[in-house]
């Protein structure tokens, strides 16, 4: 089950619950379906619930699949950077700390007094399983 955040009202544990217990990530429109039997009636009470999220480091939002996944990497909440390894068979998402890059980023970012608010990282690909079946 999830873990508790002392400030979450019902809406946001009801929206990290269901993240947190899934496999994969999850569209807004998938969690307002799953959620119709807790109350749920529109979209909008999920989008503002994943907002909040997102603003606490619990869930991040997969840009290229429009989807959210419970954060899976320890000490996220302080971070302003999510990296993930997408795999385009069978969708799973792996959550990854690219260090190295974020300190190349971050370089970038001060030399161009580019002020950064957030970062995702997304990387598209075959994980080791379905690269490994393809090369069967």
């Amino acid at each position: 089950m999830a873990h508790a955040h002392p400030d979450l009202t019902k809406n946001q544990a009801l929206v990290f619950g269901k993240l947190s217990d899934a496999s994969g990530p999850l569209t807004a429109y998938a969690l307002l379906d799953d959620l119709r039997e807790k109350g749920f009636r529109a979209p909008l009470q999920v989008y503002r619930a994943l907002d909040k999220l997102v603003d606490y480091g619990l869930v991040h939002r997969l840009e290229s699949l429009n989807a959210f996944v419970a954060c899976r990497h320890k000490g996220c909440a302080d971070h302003k950077t999510a990296a993930f390894a997408i795999c385009e068979t069978c969708g799973n998402v792996q959550e990854f700390s690219p260090d190295r890059a974020i300190e190349d980023l971050l370089k970038w970012t001060k030399e161009q007094e580019f002020r950064l608010s957030r970062t995702t990282i997304e990387l598209r690909g075959l994980c080791k399983s379905c690269s490994a079946s393809q090369q069967a």
